[in-house]
C-alpha cells in the first residue's frame, strides 16, 4: 500500500446541486484504463469498480468533508488518495495510477503444494491454499504463500469446505468435493482476474462453504491488453515452465480474445524420480453484442503427469533420507517411477451475459468437462490357472511384494525375527543402502520364467483409472432493489457420468495376467471367468457412477452507512447410483447391474453483519448452518466390488460462527477473528491392510484362509463429530513508504468430539461392526495447528524490492488409526480380553505423537524495468532457507490391529510397521523472468 502525501483534489463548478466523486485509474507505465479496479471511500466502506474506460463515480449518500480513496485491484499495489468533499460539488480525479505488484506474480502452483495433488492412496491431504491467492488480506496471503508447504489448513478445514468457481461455474469434484488446480494449471496469466469471498461472507455467485468461495473471471474483455512471455526454473515440482499469452482487449467490432500456451517440465523434482510433464492450452474468445448482451467461450486443456513419491516409516528415512521414494527403480539406465499420475480432463464453458437494465444482470452458463484421471501402480504374486488331470481349474499364486520398503525386506524384521544373529539384519540394510529400489529387471525375469512355463505373468502395471463426463448448466441474477439492497438468486444442475475401472498398463514382458484375486481365487467378475489379460484390458473391477445434483441459492445483503448486513440460504437434492459391469465372485448378488439410488437432501441459511465504528475500527460477524450431502466416495463402503453403502449414511450437518475485529489507519491495517466451526454426523473411509483381526473374520461368518492375519480392508468411520476452534491475527504496518513489516498468527485446536461407529469390510466380508472407535480428545491431523510469520517487505522507488519472513509451526499430530482404538484392540480371537492386557502399557501404545515444533525462514524479491515498450522483470524466491528438516505429516498404520502385535513392535528400537510420514522440502528456489509487450 502506498500512501501518497499531497492532497490531491480538484473541483469542477458545475449548476448541479449533487455532490458526486469520480475519476479514473489507470496502469502506471503503459497508461492503459485499468478496468475493475475497486474504488473504496474508506470513511463509510462505500465501494464502486471502473468500468472498461477505468473510470468510476460515486453519487449517492457521499460523505462530506476529509475523505480517503482506497484504489485497489489483484495484481497491482494498492494505494490511497485524501480528498475533500465539499456540498453540492464535484471532486474529479482524473488518471490515477496504479503500479503492477511484480510480487503477485509469484506463482502459486510451485510456492504452495496445491498443484502437487496431495491425494496419495493412504492419506487425502487436502490443501486450500490456491482457494486464497487473490486475497488482498494478509493473513490469508501468509497462509497461501508462506504456511502452505508445511500442510496447514486454515481453521483445520479441507479444501471441500470451499467452493472454487469459473465464471460462475463450480469447479469441485463431486467425487470428493475438492477443486482440483490442475485443471488449469500452467494458465497464471489468464487466471488472475478473481473474486474472494472468504469464510462465511457472502457471494454473489453461490452458497459457499466454510472456506468461501472464489469466482475466476476469464472473459477476454476483462483482461489486460498485451503480450506476455514467461520462463521460470524450479527445483520443486518441476524444473522449468514456459508460457505465452496474448490479449486483444476490446475490439471496435465488439470481439475481444485471448490465448495462452504453456508448459512445465522436469524429470525429477525436490523428491527422487518425480518426473513432471504438462502442457496448457487457453483460448477465451468474447463477443460484445449490444449495451445488453455479450456472449463468451472459454476452452482449457491442461493435460498433466507426474509421478508421486511416497510416504515412509522413521527407519527407511533414516537409512536413504528426505528425498528417498520408493516407487521407482532403474529401467535400462533411466529412472522409471511405478506410480504416475495422469490428468485430462478439458473444460469448455459457454456463458451469456444479459445486462437486463443498469441496475439488474442475468448471467446463464453452461459448462462441460470430461476426460480421464489415471493413477498407475504394480500388481503382484499375479494367480496362475492350472488345470489338473480330472479337469479342475485351481491356482496358485506368485511373486511376492517387489516394494523395495516391504517390511520383510528391511532390517527390523529381521532384528525382530533373528534377533540373536544379527548378520541376517546386517545384510539387509547393506542391501537396502546399496539398491533399495525397484528392480524393474528382476520382475520382468520373473515373468519370462513364467511365460516358458506356459504360465501367465506374476508382476503387472496397471492404473486405476476415471472417466468422467460431466455437464452444469446454471443461471445467476443480480439486482439491485434499492440503493441499499442488493438481491443476489441462482439454480444450478450438475449431471456426472463416471465409468470407473483398472485397466492393463504394461504386462512387464510377460504373456497374460489372470483376472481373479490373486490372494484367494475369488473372481473379479463371473461373467467372464478367468480371463486372461492384455494390455488396454479392464482388471480387477469395472462399475459406473451416476450424480445428479440440483440447488438453488437465494441472498440478500443490506448496504448502510454504518451498519452492512446479508441473509443467504441454499437447499440441494443429490442422487448418486452405482451400476456394476463386473460381478464379483463374493457378492454375486450384490455388485452387478444397477443398485439403489441414493437421495440426500442439502440445506443451508447463514448471515452476518459489518458495524463500521468509524473508518478505522470495523467489527464483522458470520454464522451459519449448514447441511451437506455426503461425497461419492464416503458413501459407498466398497464401490469396487459392490454396492453396498456406509451404515446409517446421512447428511453432514455443520455449524460455524465468527467474529472480527478490523482496525486500518493510513500506517496499520490489523484484523482478529475468533471461530469456532462443530461438524456433525460425518463419515470417512480408508484402506489398508491389517493384521490381528482374525476375531473380526471369525463374526462375519467369512471361511478362513490361511492368513487370516493379512487382510486389506476399507475402514468405515460413521458418524463423526470434530470441534474446530480457534484465532487468527494478520497485521501490516507501513513504517516507510518502502518499509513494511507484517505478522499473522493462527492458533487453533481442532479434535474429535465423540466416539464414532467403526465397519470392517473387505472382499471376503461386508460391513462389520466393530462398535465405537474410542477417539473424542485425540488431535485432528490437519497439519500444525499453530502456526506464526513475521516478516518485511521493500520496495524501492526504482521497482526493486526484497522481502523475508521467519514462520514457526507447533502441534502437528500423527493421523491416528481408528481400528486401534476400538475393543478389537484388546479382544482375543476367542472374543475375550487379552490375559497379558495391561491398561497402563495400552495407554502409551495408544498415544498420540506429535511432531517437533520447526522454524522455516523464505526469502523473496524482483526487479522489473520499462525498456522502450517493453515491461521486463524477474522475482526468485528461496524457501527453507536453512534447509530445516521437518515433518508436515503422517499416519499410523494400522497393521498392528490388536494390543499384543502393536505392543511386541513398539518395543522395537525400529518398530516394524512404525508411523509413516511425509518431510518438508528442504531449501528450495523459484526463478521467473517475464516480458510484457
Amino acid at each position: 500500500m502506498v500512501f501518497t502525501p499531497l492532497l490531491l483534489f480538484s473541483t469542477l463548478f458545475t449548476f448541479s446541486q449533487q455532490t458526486l466523486i469520480k475519476g479514473s485509474v489507470k496502469e502506471s507505465m503503459s497508461f492503459w484504463p485499468i478496468k475493475n479496479a475497486i474504488i473504496t471511500i474508506e470513511e463509510t466502506k462505500q465501494q464502486t469498480e471502473t468500468d472498461v474506460l477505468g473510470e468510476f463515480e460515486f453519487s449517492v449518500n457521499v460523505p462530506l468533508g476529509e475523505q480517503v480513496l482506497r484504489i485497489s485491484k489483484v495484481g497491482y499495489i494498492s494505494k490511497r488518495y485524501p480528498i475533500i468533499v465539499n456540498e453540492n460539488e464535484t471532486v474529479n480525479i482524473t488518471d490515477m495510477t496504479l503500479e503492477l505488484d511484480i510480487s503477485s506474480s509469484q506463482d502459486l502452483f510451485t510456492i504452495s503444494l496445491s498443484d502437487d495433488e496431495l491425494d496419495t492412496d493412504t492419506n487425502e491431504l487436502g490443501n486450500i491454499s490456491g482457494l486464497l491467492q487473490s486475497s488482498p488480506d494478509i493473513f490469508q496471503r501468509t497462509v497461501a504463500f508462506e504456511f502452505s508447504s508445511s500442510f496447514f489448513k486454515l481453521r483445520g478445514l479441507d479444501s471441500d469446505q470451499g467452493s472454487v468457481m469459473i465464471n460462475g461455474i463450480e469447479m469441485n469434484k463431486i467425487y470428493n468435493g475438492r477443486p482440483q488446480w490442475s485443471h488449469w494449471g500452467g494458465l497464471n496469466d489468464v487466471i488472475r482476474n478473481q473474486e474472494l469471498s472468504s469464510g462465511l461472507t457472502p457471494s454473489k455467485y453461490t452458497f459457499g462453504g466454510l472456506l468461501g468461495t472464489i469466482n475466476i473471471n476469464t472473459k477476454a474483455s476483462q483482461m489486460r491488453p498485451g503480450k506476455r512471455i514467461t520462463y521460470s526454473s524450479s527445483n520443486r515440482s518441476y524444473t522449468n515452465r514456459l508460457m505465452a499469452t496474448y490479449t486483444s482487449g476490446l475490439l471496435k467490432n465488439g470481439w475481444a480474445y485471448t490465448l495462452s500456451i504453456g508448459r512445465r517440465w522436469g524429470n525429477e523434482g525436490y523428491q527422487d524420480a518425480t518426473l513432471y510433464r504438462s502442457n496448457s492450452i487457453f483460448t477465451s474468445i468474447e463477443k460484445v453484442i449490444n449495451d445488453k448482451h455479450s456472449l463468451s467461450f472459454t476452452g482449457i486443456y491442461a493435460p498433466n503427469k507426474r509421478g508421486k513419491s511416497s510416504p515412509n516409516t522413521q527407519e527407511v528415512y533414516n537409512l536413504k533420507g528426505i528425498k528417498y521414494n520408493e516407487y521407482w527403480g532403474w529401467q535400462l539406465g533411466k529412472k522409471r517411477n511405478s506410480r504416475i499420475k495422469e490428468v485430462n480432463e478439458p473444460i469448455v464453458m459457454l456463458n451469456h451475459y444479459w445486462s437486463i437494465n443498469g441496475k439488474t444482470k442475468l448471467n446463464t452458463n453452461i459448462g462441460y468437462q470430461f476426460g480421464k484421471l489415471g493413477n498407475s501402480r504394480l500388481a503382484y504374486g499375479g494367480a496362475n490357472r492350472i488345470v489338473n488331470t480330472n479337469g479342475t481349474i485351481v491356482f496358485e499364486s506368485g511373486g511376492r511384494n517387489p516394494s523395495p520398503t516391504y517390511y520383510q525386506k528391511l532390517p527390523s524384521y529381521f532384528e525382530r525375527n533373528f534377533s540373536n544373529d544379527l548378520e541376517f539384519a546386517y545384510g539387509a540394510q547393506q542391501e537396502f543402502l546399496n539398491n533399495g529400489q525397484l528392480n524393474w529387471q528382476q520382475m520382468y525375469d520373473a515373468n519370462l520364467i513364467q511365460t516358458s512355463q506356459g504360465r501367465n505373468s506374476t508382476y503387472m502395471l496397471y492404473e486405476d483409472r476415471v472417466d468422467d463426463n460431466q455437464l452444469t448448466v446454471n443461471t445467476i441474477l443480480s439486482s439491485e432493489l434499492s440503493e441499499h439492497i442488493l438481491f443476489n438468486t441462482s439454480i444450478n444442475y450438475k449431471k456426472l457420468e463416471s465409468k470407473n475401472y483398472a485397466r492393463v498398463l504394461d504386462l512387464l514382458g510377460g504373456s497374460g495376467f489372470l483376472n481373479i484375486d490373486s490372494f484367494d481365487g475369488v473372481q473379479f467378475d463371473l461373467n467372464h471367468p478367468n480371463t486372461i489379460l492384455e494390455v488396454g484390458d479392464v482388471y480387477s473391477y469395472n462399475y459406473n457412477i451416476q450424480a445428479n445434483v440440483l440447488s438453488g441459492f437465494a441472498q440478500a445483503q443490506f448496504t448502510y452507512n454504518t451498519v452492512d448486513f446479508f441473509v443467504s440460504g441454499h437447499i440441494t437434492n443429490t442422487q448418486y447410483q452405482r451400476e456394476g459391469v463386473f460381478q464379483h465372485e463374493t457378492f454375486q448378488n450384490n455388485s452387478f447391474g444397477k443398485g439403489e439410488v441414493l437421495s440426500f437432501t442439502g440445506l443451508g441459511v447463514k448471515a452476518g453483519g459489518t458495524y463500521k465504528i468509524t473508518g478505522k475500527h470495523i467489527v464483522d460477524i458470520n454464522a451459519g448452518y449448514i447441511i451437506k450431502a455426503p461425497s461419492i466416495r464416503n458413501s459407498y463402503s466398497n464401490s469396487r466390488a459392490n454396492h453396498n453403502i456406509v451404515p446409517n449414511i446421512s447428511e453432514e450437518k455443520i455449524m460455524s460462527f465468527d467474529v472480527s475485529y478490523i482496525f486500518r489507519s493510513p500506517i496499520v491495517k490489523a484484523k482478529i477473528t475468533g471461530f469456532y466451526t462443530k461438524l456433525k454426523d460425518a463419515n470417512e473411509i480408508s484402506f489398508f491392510f491389517a493384521d490381528g483381526i482374525g476375531n473380526v473374520i471369525a463374526e462375519s461368518g467369512t471361511q478362513q484362509s490361511g492368513n487370516d492375519d493379512n487382510e486389506f480392508i476399507q475402514e468405515i468411520l460413521q458418524g463423526i463429530n470434530k470441534n474446530h476452534l480457534g484465532a487468527e491475527l494478520g497485521i501490516e504496518a507501513q513504517i516507510t513508504p518502502t518499509v513494511k513489516l507484517k505478522g499473522v498468527a493462527a492458533l487453533g485446536q481442532y479434535t474429535y468430539d465423540n466416539n464414532p461407529d467403526v465397519y470392517l469390510s473387505s472382499d471376503r466380508f461386508e460391513n462389520v461392526y466393530l462398535g465405537t472407535s474410542k477417539l473424542k480428545g485425540y488431535k485432528l491431523a490437519v497439519g500444525p495447528h499453530q502456526a506464526y510469520s513475521i516478516g518485511f517487505e521493500y520496495r524501492d522507488p526504482k521497482y526493486w524490492w526484497f522481502g523475508a519472513t521467519a514462520n514457526f509451526f507447533d502441534k502437528t499430530y500423527v493421523d491416528i488409526s481408528p481400528l486401534t482404538r476400538t475393543d478389537n484392540f484388546f479382544t482375543d480371537v476367542d472374543g475375550l480380553p487379552f490375559i497379558d492386557y495391561d491398561e497402563e502399557v495400552a495407554k502409551t501404545l495408544l498415544k498420540q505423537e506429535t511432531f517437533d515444533d520447526y522454524m522455516v525462514v523464505n526469502l523473496v524479491g524482483g526487479k522489473s524495468w520499462r525498456v522502450n515498450q517493453y515491461y521486463i522483470g524477474f522475482f526468485v524466491s528461496i524457501n527453507n532457507v536453512l534447509d530445516e528438516v521437518f515433518k508436515t505429516g503422517g499416519f499410523e498404520q494400522g497393521r498392528n490391529a490388536n494390543y499384543r502385535q502393536l505392543r511386541d513392535d513398539q518395543a522395537l528400537n525400529k518398530p516394524v510397521f512404525g508411523s509413516k510420514y511425509w518431510y518438508g522440502r528442504g531449501a528450495t528456489y523459484f526463478l521467473n523472468l517475464y516480458v510484457n509487450f
